[in-house]
């Protein structure tokens, strides 16, 4: 019965305006994550996104996403070695990762934060091997957390 409890009450939740904002403004913020990220240089699959996640493909950068999984990890920066179309590399490695905006939309980060996050994750990915670009990012994100922080 609990779980027939769980689901009355996220249907519940979805059913507010306040939950259906909450959304608006997560694939908003993704939208301008990716937008950010193309200005970057990077490829996106699909070219952008009109979800909550954007798939970033890594195949002409030199780096794979098990790699810039571990860099981004590094530096404060959340996100997930992911398979892209026709990946000739092994799931553990994958030539992508994919990144999400409902972390950060909880957190109330706008348009604004998209972009600087965008601009932190070229930084590391361009400069995997520098530990101190990586620690300086590392010290931005935790800033940029601070400033948002998750209870109030």
């Amino acid at each position: 019965m609990h779980v027939i409890a769980a689901k009355a009450v996220a249907l519940a939740q979805a059913a507010t305006e306040e939950f259906r904002e909450y959304q608006r403004r997560t694939v908003i913020n993704a939208k301008t994550l990716a937008d950010a990220l193309l200005e970057q240089g990077f490829k996106l699959i699909s070219g952008g996104t009109d979800n909550h996640l954007v798939l970033m493909d890594l195949s002409e950068t030199g780096i794979n996403g098990a790699q810039a999984q571990d860099v981004l990890e590094r530096a404060g920066i959340t996100a997930n070695k992911n398979a892209i179309p026709f990946d000739p590399l092994p799931p553990g490695k994958a030539s992508g990762i994919r990144v999400g905006t409902p972390a950060v939309t909880t957190r109330n980060m706008g348009t604004d934060e998209m972009r600087l996050i965008a601009s932190r994750i070229a930084k590391t990915l361009t400069n995997t091997h520098d530990e101190t670009i990586i620690g300086k990012v590392r010290a931005e994100v935790i800033e940029l957390c601070d400033r948002f922080p998750l209870y109030v």
